[in-house]
């Protein structure tokens, strides 16, 4: 359900060639480069890297760095890394320096697959040579540090089989570990939100509804804080539907005074080749306008160009 599927008759060398010629001389074609490069699969960017590198012995994501600025530039060089490379920068980014942006790490590691954080913990430890886990723990702290950590196990069990038993025991462990206790423990909300699959959650979260009259997520806004509390929200919303989940990450990136830019960059270029098509469905539906609308509204130049190209279409 992307919206950025790979180009027919794809020749990396020929497009190598068109991005060398691109980049040539005073000054760049910014708009060969951005069409060229949003209308093939990350697969196949990969691939022109490769090219380009035999054929002029250098690299392409350095001459586009060179060659291009800012937003523009950020959103080009994340679209040439392999989804794993371009989590880990993120996530590498995210905890760089004083401070961390837990929101980022919120949304990467609430939102991919068991086979996705496999991928970016080996693309982190290839690319910096070091631990992942290891460098969260050094950097986040307390109930959101171990439910990082718990997330970056990726062993939720697989979504096969579901019993029914299971199911009604976790509803109940969850109350019992929140509404029904004085103080929370938030080591059960972190075992079985962390361990169990998502098909098998969404029938918990059915069974808690029912047994305790009110939905899960304002339970654990009444009973945690802080980014953990984010986080575990992020979760739910994820086992519930990663598109709403990502269509409001946009909304929001978006709305008000000023554009959430890294956001809405980091959205765009990991989920053009997933489910585009269905997070600017459901974005449709949420908000009453088309995500692309809202993309033309809130950008401009050759940065609003390729993110429209990635949007793929107007559900106006």
């Amino acid at each position: 359900r992307g919206s950025v599927k790979d180009f027919p008759g794809f020749d990396a060398s020929q497009d190598a060639e068109a991005l060398y010629n691109a980049m040539k001389g005073f000054g760049s074609d910014k708009e060969a480069i951005l069409d060229l490069i949003t209308s093939r699969s990350n697969k196949q960017r990969v691939e022109i890297c490769q090219a380009y590198k035999s054929l002029y012995g250098k690299d392409l994501i350095a001459d586009l760095k060179y060659e291009l600025t800012g937003k523009f530039e950020r959103l080009i060089v994340s679209l040439m890394r392999p989804p794993a490379y371009s989590d880990a920068k993120e996530i590498k980014d995210a905890m760089a320096g004083i401070g961390t942006d837990e929101k980022c790490l919120i949304e990467i590691l609430a939102s991919r697959t068991n086979q996705e954080i496999h991928s970016l913990v080996a693309a982190y430890k290839d690319a910096y040579e070091r631990d992942l886990e290891a460098d969260v723990v050094g950097d986040t702290s307390g109930h959101f540090k171990k439910m990082l950590v718990v997330l970056l196990q990726a062993c939720p069990e697989e979504d096969d089989v579901v019993s029914e038993d299971l199911v009604e025991q976790d509803a109940k462990d969850l109350l019992e570990a929140g509404e029904l206790k004085w103080g929370t423990d938030e080591a059960q909300f972190i075992y079985i939100l962390g361990r169990r699959s998502k098909q098998h959650l969404r029938l918990v979260f059915d069974e808690y509804l029912k047994i305790s009259g009110k939905p899960i997520e304002r339970s654990i806004r009444a009973e945690l804080s802080g980014d953990f509390e984010k986080l575990m929200l992020a979760v739910v919303k994820c086992v519930r539907s990663t598109a709403e989940y990502f269509a409001e990450r946009l909304y929001k990136a978006m709305k008000g005074l000023g554009t959430r830019d890294n956001t809405l960059i980091r959205i765009m270029v990991s989920r053009s080749e997933i489910d585009m098509l269905d997070i600017r469905e459901v974005f449709r539906t949420k908000y009453e306008k088309s995500l692309y609308n809202m993309i033309k509204e809130d950008t401009s130049g050759e940065y609003k160009k390729a993110l429209l190209k990635l949007c793929g279409g107007d559900d106006e």
